[in-house]
C-alpha cells in the first residue's frame, strides 16, 4: 500500500514526509523534486514570502545512489523564514491570536482542540504545507513517468475573468501555460487576470479561479467501480479537496454537463481498427463508472478567495467576547497558479497509488502493464 504523511508548521524550522510503499529500485532525482517545488512557488499574485523561501528536498532515508531501497522515503524541505520567527519567539513578539478569520480553519480548529490561540491552529493549517506534497508528488510522477503517464495543468479563470481555452493537445496547452506567471494559455485573459489582481490587492482584497489538471498516457482500469472508496473519480475528488481553499471539483466539463442531454454528453464509441473500441470525444473526462478508460483525465478545481485579507473582516476576541476585525496575516492575493502545481502533484498521487494497487510489486522490475 502506497502512502504519504507530512509533518512541520508554517514557521517552523522545516516540512518533512515519509512515503511509504514505493517500489525498491525507482531511480529519483533531488534536481526534478526541487524543479517542482521552484514551479509552486511562482506566480503573479504571490505574498513576500515567495522572495525568502527557496525551497530545496533533501532525502534523509531510503534512498541508496539515487534509487529507492523499498523502506520509507524521507523527505526534509527547510523553512528559510525560521530563523527569523524564532527570534520573534525568543523576544515574546508572537502573542497569542485571538480573533479568528472567517473562511480560515482558525475557529473551527480552536473548538476542535480545546485551544485558546488561533496561531496553533493557523501553523499547520497553512498552505506552506503543500510544498511537502509538491515533493511527494515529485517522486511519484518519476514513478508514472516509467509508464509514459505525463501530468499537467492549467489556470482557465481567475476571479471574474475567464480564459478562452483553445481546442489543443493537452501537451501544447502545458507548453502555453508554462511559460505565463499565471499558467494560463489565453494570452490576453492573462492581461485582464492581471488587472484582476492589481484591483484586488488595492483594494485589500484576495481573488480565487479555478484550473485544470490533465494527464496523458493513463492507462485504462485504473480504480474500480466494485465499491464506493475504490472509484477513482471519488478519490480524486477527496485528494483535490484536500488543498486549502479549493471547495469544489469536477471530472471532465460535469456541470456544463448537467445542463445538456445525454446524447450530448456521453461519448459515443466506433470500432477501432486495432480491435476493441474507440472514442472520438473525452466529455467524460477519461473516467467512467469509477474506473479510467484511457482518456486523458481531466480534472477542474475551484479554488476560493483567500480569507487573509487586508481590508479587516468582521470576528470575534475570544478573549473578550467582543465584536472584534481579524489583523492581516501575510499571504497571497491569488494563488491559482500555485494551487494548480499543488494539484498535479495531488493527481499524481492518487494515479501511483491506482498503479501499484493494480500492477505494482516489491521491485520496479514487476511493475508491469498490461498491453
Amino acid at each position: 500500500m502506497l502512502r504519504f504523511l507530512t509533518a512541520g508548521e508554517s514557521h517552523g524550522p522545516c516540512l518533512t514526509a515519509i512515503i511509504e510503499g514505493l517500489p525498491a529500485g525507482l531511480e529519483i532525482s533531488v534536481e526534478v523534486i526541487d524543479c517542482e517545488l521552484a514551479r509552486r512557488q511562482v506566480g503573479y499574485g504571490r505574498g513576500e514570502r515567495m522572495q525568502i523561501e527557496e525551497d530545496h528536498v533533501e532525502i534523509l532515508g531510503g534512498l541508496l545512489y539515487g534509487r529507492t531501497t523499498g523502506a520509507p522515503l524521507a523527505l526534509r524541505i527547510e523553512n528559510r523564514d525560521w530563523p527569523n520567527w524564532r527570534r520573534r519567539w525568543e523576544k515574546g513578539e508572537l502573542y497569542p491570536l485571538r480573533v479568528p478569520r472567517p473562511g480560515h480553519a482558525d475557529y473551527a480548529g480552536m473548538l476542535k482542540y480545546g485551544l485558546d490561540d488561533a496561531r496553533l491552529v493557523l501553523e499547520r493549517a497553512s498552505a506552506r504545507e503543500t510544498a511537502a506534497r509538491v515533493a511527494v508528488g515529485a517522486v511519484v510522477r518519476q514513478l508514472l513517468g516509467a509508464l509514459n503517464v505525463t501530468i499537467g495543468s492549467y489556470v482557465d479563470s481567475i476571479g471574474p475573468v475567464e480564459a478562452a481555452i483553445p481546442d489543443l493537445p493537452p501537451e501544447q496547452l502545458w507548453a502555453r501555460a508554462e511559460p505565463s506567471d499565471l499558467r494560463c494559455p489565453d494570452e490576453e485573459a492573462a492581461a485582464r487576470m492581471h488587472a484582476a489582481i492589481d484591483d484586488a490587492r488595492g483594494a485589500g482584497d484576495s481573488l480565487g479561479g479555478t484550473f485544470t489538471v490533465m494527464a496523458t498516457g493513463v492507462p485504462a482500469g485504473l480504480g474500480s467501480y466494485v465499491h464506493w472508496d475504490r472509484r477513482l473519480d471519488g478519490r480524486l475528488a477527496a485528494a483535490l479537496l484536500s488543498i486549502p481553499a479549493i471547495k469544489g471539483v469536477e471530472i471532465g466539463p460535469a456541470f456544463a454537463n448537467a445542463r445538456r442531454r445525454g446524447t450530448q454528453v456521453h461519448d459515443a464509441l466506433y470500432p477501432d481498427p486495432a480491435g476493441g473500441a474507440q472514442r472520438r470525444t473525452n466529455r467524460a473526462g477519461g473516467v467512467e463508472g469509477g474506473v479510467s478508460n484511457g482518456m486523458p483525465l481531466v480534472v477542474r478545481a475551484a479554488m476560493k478567495p483567500l480569507p487573509s485579507t487586508v481590508s479587516p473582516l468582521h470576528s470575534v476576541d475570544l478573549e473578550t467576547g467582543r465584536s472584534a476585525e481579524t489583523q492581516y496575516q501575510r499571504a497571497d492575493v491569488c494563488a491559482v497558479p500555485a494551487a494548480s502545481i499543488v494539484g498535479e502533484a495531488m493527481v499524481a498521487w492518487v494515479l501511483a497509488e491506482a498503479v501499484l494497487e493494480k500492477w505494482g510489486g516489491d521491485r520496479i522490475e514487476q511493475l508491469t502493464v498490461d498491453s
